[in-house]
Parts: structure tokens; sequence; C-alpha cells
């Protein structure tokens, strides 16, 4: 097993479980082979970026969870966050991080209250 198998095996389970999508589900989003997405799950199989690229982008993989996968310590709730705020623009981002800010310190100074 090389050692991107695991981590690449292991975000594309997490990523069709989330998602509630079979294996051939993800094969035929992606335009690769069934067995191609078992033996990816299985750690075996050597990808190319014909299969890998689909792939990543059907499942909505973020790629750090493959390649990074020491510093993917990312809750369900902060993945979900850093997804919506990849999909804004520039001008909308610039425009959500004062909201953002005021936001997250009024919760933190409520929360301060209650220790």
């Amino acid at each position: 097993m090389t050692e991107y198998s695991r981590p690449l095996g292991d975000a594309v389970k997490r990523a069709r479980g989330r998602l509630g999508l079979t294996q051939n589900e993800v094969a035929e989003a992606a335009d690769v082979d069934s067995r191609t997405v078992l033996n990816i799950e299985n750690y075996k199989g050597n990808p190319k970026m014909e299969v890998l690229f689909p792939l990543i982008r059907a499942l909505n993989i973020d790629v750090r969870e493959i390649f990074y996968p020491e510093i993917f310590r990312e809750t369900p709730a902060i993945r979900q966050l850093r997804l919506l705020i990849e999909q804004c623009s520039e001008e909308e981002a610039a425009a959500l991080i004062p909201v953002f800010q005021a936001m997250l310190t009024a919760y933190r100074e409520k929360n301060a209250l209650h220790i």
C-alpha cells in the first residue's frame, strides 16, 4: 500500500457515506468504473489524474484531506463552513468577514459570561 492510498480511500469512503451514495452511484457521477471506486476504497490501485479529478469533484472532497491528512482534523461543522466560503465570490467573502467577526465576538462574549 502506498502512502497516499489510505487517505484517498478514507476520504472517498467518508464523502460517499456523507452523500449517501453507493459505489456504483459514485462511479456513475465521476464517469469511472465501479471497480475503480471499490479498489480506491480498499486502498488498492494507483488512480491517474483522469480518474482522481472527476472523483474528487463528484464527491466534493477537500483535497487537503487526501494530501495533508495529518492537518485535516476539521469537524463536520467547520468543513461545511469552509465549503460554503469556498463557493463565495471575492466580493461576497469580503462582505461576510465583518459579519463573521462580529458574530464570533458576540458568541464568545456570551459564552464567557456563562463560565
